[in-house]
């Protein structure tokens, strides 16, 4: 299943910031914590980009029954916009895992955590995430499960900031911020999507994909 989490002039704003960090990375003003556990500048910033693009697949993993579909083509939450597919099934909520929202976070969260040191304060950090997001998280008609954006990717940046290591600070950032949104708002509130009359519910995708991908992005500017 391909389409935008998010409506396309607010894709479009993510994208040209990924461009906007790219002279930075090259010049290595940012991202040093990065290059350290083997990422290189061009690797980060084609990593921000696959999770954008990504972000517009969502593989199906299981259908469940529903109220009745929710048909209204825009629905907003947190400030942010998102066009829902066209469904020809009424009663039945596609739930799927989005690429770009959570299975390229997952992977580059377990690559970092194979290349650095563990440490208590990322535990910390992560719990204090995911605990807040499943406080936060706001089950919304017909879309699913969403989060306010800004929250994740602060909230794991002051944590990782206060309680990791300087070289650890940005790679924890990332882990605690993604991580901690996809546990606690969407993997926490599975229960609850089969009330909401979404025709689509992704994991990772519309809801939670801003809070992902400025994850990303927040991290690279705090290493």
């Amino acid at each position: 299943m391909i389409f935008p989490p998010l409506v396309f002039l607010l894709m479009l704003a993510f994208f040209l910031l990924a461009v906007f960090l790219l002279p930075f990375l090259l010049v290595g003003l940012i991202g040093e914590a990065f290059i350290r556990l083997g990422l290189s500048p061009s690797m980060i910033f084609w990593l921000l980009i696959l999770t954008l693009v990504g972000s517009l697949v969502n593989i199906p993993i299981y259908t469940m029954e529903s109220r009745e579909v929710v048909t209204e083509p825009v629905i907003n939450y947190f400030g942010m916009r998102v066009r829902l597919p066209r469904m020809t099934t009424r009663h039945q909520t596609v739930l799927a895992v989005n690429v770009g929202g959570a299975l390229i976070p997952i992977g580059i969260s377990a690559y970092l955590l194979l290349k650095m040191e563990l440490c208590l304060g990322i535990l910390i950090t992560l719990g204090v995430v995911i605990l807040a997001m499943n406080r936060l998280a706001k089950p919304v008609k017909g879309l699913g499960i969403a989060v306010p954006g800004l929250v994740p990717p602060l909230l794991a940046a002051l944590g990782a900031y206060l309680l990791c290591p300087p070289e650890l600070r940005a790679p924890s950032a990332y882990i605690a911020s993604t991580m901690g949104t996809l546990i606690g708002a969407d993997l926490m509130k599975l229960k609850e999507i089969s009330r909401l009359g979404a025709p689509v519910a992704s994991i990772g995708g519309a809801g939670t994909f801003d809070a992902i991908f400025l994850s990303g992005v927040i991290a690279v500017l705090l290493s």
